[in-house]
């Protein structure tokens, strides 16, 4: 048992190794400009997560959308920024409510102070988030990749989304929220009480665990800066379990504990 611990904290520090590895390698900046020129050939790779990003879940502004455009090969999404698409170029990503997407194309927009960000999503990121929900008007969570010198202020957070969960209660409690999510088994099995989960791309704390999901406390600070605030009962939220936990899992599977 022991040994299994052990293990679990050598390969919790390994995890943490090759994430940061990814964002620090010697060589990263010319691996993202070899990935941002294929992408330029290949736009309709954006719903496909980079292998070496990784994002913190702390939110740096809600964007808004403009327009969602079926296509032949994917659905285009048009999101206007006010901070986060400035220094972006095509080919570079973007966690969108949680989901890593490619830019394909970038438009500024000087008069407004705004910048428009073009995705296009894959069917099967469009069936498997809450992007599906989403209307010209909508807030989506923006969060730009962890750059080498950041800071990691929430938890490792891939843009993969695990599955979709849905608000059971939602409700003010003094100056917080109340926030209670039901969520499908198959992220349930990584959630411990004062673990991470991403909720729509936001770090959050699991305040206690109910019969068919979470409870989370939102701060005030949280409901003013995400879209959170535009959020109800019944609604569908991005849930993405903590990655260190889906790696334990496997080191105990293969020990047999």
């Amino acid at each position: 048992m022991y040994e299994a611990v052990a293990g679990c904290w050598l390969l919790v520090a390994g995890v943490v190794g090759l994430l940061v590895s990814g964002v620090q390698g010697p060589n990263a900046s010319n691996q993202q400009q070899a990935t941002n020129n294929r992408n330029k050939d290949l736009p309709l790779r954006s719903a496909l997560p980079q292998p070496s990003l990784m994002f913190t879940g702390i939110i740096e502004e809600t964007g808004q959308v403009a327009s969602i455009t079926p296509g032949r090969h994917a659905i285009r999404l048009v999101v206007q920024s006010a901070r986060t698409g400035h220094g972006l170029r095509s080919g570079d990503s973007v966690a969108v409510n949680g989901a890593c997407l490619t830019v394909v194309k970038v438009g500024r927009q000087a008069s407004r102070k705004r910048t428009r960000l073009d995705f296009d999503l894959l069917r099967e990121t469009w069936r498997r988030t809450n992007l599906q929900f989403v209307r010209a008007g909508s807030l989506v969570n923006l969060e730009r990749p962890l750059r080498a010198d950041g800071r990691l202020d929430g938890h490792f957070v891939t843009g993969h989304v695990d599955g979709l969960g849905r608000i059971t209660r939602w409700e003010r409690s003094g100056s917080d929220h109340v926030l209670e999510i039901a969520a499908p088994a198959s992220v349930r099995r990584y959630l411990v009480e004062k673990g991470s989960i991403a909720v729509d791309g936001i770090s959050l704390t699991v305040a206690a665990l109910t019969a068919r999901g979470f409870r989370i406390w939102i701060i005030p600070h949280t409901w003013e800066v995400t879209s959170l605030r535009q959020r109800q009962v019944g609604d569908a939220v991005n849930l993405e379990a903590d990655i260190l936990g889906k790696f334990v899992e496997k080191l105990f599977r293969r020990r047999g504990a």
